[in-house]
């Protein structure tokens, strides 16, 4: 059975109350914080669950400004976000690159947070469900046999920073596909407790639905992640969560 996550994507912010602060107020709350880089230690320092928001494509070598994935594991991290949509949109990360991605992380021992999602045009000429199985297949490489797990954030690119929000029904379409795309394409031992997150904009205001029909197995959280109570609301709601089979 899939295990459950709630993880604070901070991007390129820190909460307004502080890092100390916002650290603080989790209170032992079993959540994944995913600082930038230079914050990793100061999160690891106080946290047990700290993410990375990003690494590189290579072990080593003359790639000036990348961070690898064992120096992240080096600085505290447990975790790791790949694919992220914003790599993918503003920074052109493609398949091909993730998935090597994706492979560095596994091989360091981190477990990567690999993120999916169809944007607004995918969406409205219904091409979600296969994209999105698309991206799975991409993300099969052979380092997943070794993986002890991989968590996967279904993010709908329209839905991210625009207002709109997916309703549970539409997440939980997209999550049936990709557990088809798992079964598929995944080891099967990996495939059957890989969870997947729902990263469109979640907030205490949109969560119930979300919780009562998404078929998810908890949230990769941006905006709402730097104010400690909002975050705090999303652990307490995260207790209503349905065990997915």
């Amino acid at each position: 059975m899939p295990n459950r996550y709630l993880i604070a994507n901070w991007k390129m912010n820190v909460p307004p109350e502080g890092v100390a602060s916002f650290l603080d107020a989790m209170n032992g709350a079993d959540v994944v914080v995913a600082p930038p880089y230079v914050y990793l230690k100061d999160v690891a320092a106080k946290f047990v669950n700290t993410g990375a928001q990003n690494c590189a494509d290579q072990k080593s070598g003359a790639f000036t400004g990348e961070i690898s994935a064992d120096m992240l594991r080096d600085c505290g991290a447990r975790f790791v976000i790949v694919g992220h949509s914003e790599r993918r949109t503003i920074y052109g990360e493609d398949d091909a690159l993730i998935a090597r991605k994706l492979a560095m992380a596994i091989d360091a021992g981190l477990t990567p947070v690999l993120c999916i999602g169809e944007n607004e045009q995918q969406r409205e000429r219904g091409h979600a469900v296969s994209f999105c199985s698309d991206q799975i297949c991409a993300a099969a490489v052979p380092q997943l046999s070794n993986a002890n797990e991989v968590i996967v954030a279904y993010e709908p690119i329209w839905a991210i920073g625009t207002g709109r929000n997916a309703t549970g029904a539409m997440v939980a379409e997209i999550v049936e596909a990709i557990r088809g795309a798992l079964e598929r394409f995944w080891p099967a031992e990996l495939a059957t407790r890989t969870p997947i997150l729902y990263g469109g904009s979640v907030t205490p205001d949109n969560v119930d639905d979300l919780i009562e029909h998404g078929r998810i197995d908890g949230f990769l959280v941006g905006g709402a992640s730097l104010d400690s109570k909002k975050f705090l609301a999303l652990a307490e709601a995260m207790k209503r969560l349905p065990r997915q089979p």
